[in-house]
């Protein structure tokens, strides 16, 4: 079986270098939506209905979306529906972040906290990640009462995990081994 990520990658380039002639956050924007829409259980039963048409699909998809797409984007659409690829999307849009990222010179990172955080604690550990990774990056704050204290990051493949539950596992893997 093919991975989503092989499939959603010719997908997601070819978007990029449309929207690189000056739409990348548009196409960003767009890509967001659809994904969201995409995702949706009804929406996914929608378009996998052999009794619509192609043209069905598409046109439902779009007036759902509520998007202003311009003509680049809904050929794109148009594209994974008559592909099949339409519940691709949410793997395409992260995809294609990736690009923008790359192409921007940023990463993407999560925080995950056992407590809400203030915006000031926010920025210090971003400033200090930064610092660290010697890179921008475009954060998502998370909270985790599973943490039970402190936060775990997650830039890239790689986890920097400060927090109580962490330190708790290494505890017990340290002392049943």
């Amino acid at each position: 079986m093919v991975e989503l990520s092989t499939i959603a990658r010719p997908y997601a380039e070819a978007a990029f270098s449309v929207a690189k002639t000056g739409t990348v956050s548009q196409w960003s924007d767009w890509l967001e939506s659809w994904s969201t829409l995409a995702s949706n259980a009804e929406v996914q039963a929608l378009v996998s209905n052999p009794k619509l048409s192609h043209d069905e699909v598409l046109g439902l998809f779009v007036e759902l979306s509520k998007t202003q797409a311009d003509a680049h984007a809904v050929n794109f659409l148009r594209a994974l529906v008559e592909n099949g690829r339409l519940l691709a999307l949410p793997e395409i849009a992260h995809q294609f972040a990736e690009l923008k990222n790359a192409q921007e010179g940023a990463s993407e990172a999560v925080i995950a906290s056992a407590f809400p955080m203030a915006d000031n604690d926010v920025q210090g550990v971003v400033a200090a990640l930064e610092k660290k990774f010697g890179t921008k990056l475009k954060v998502t704050v998370e909270v985790n009462p599973a943490l039970i204290g402190g936060v775990c990051v997650t830039v890239g493949d790689q986890v920097l995990d400060s927090s109580v539950r962490g330190k708790l596992d290494a505890m017990k893997v340290a002392l049943t081994a």
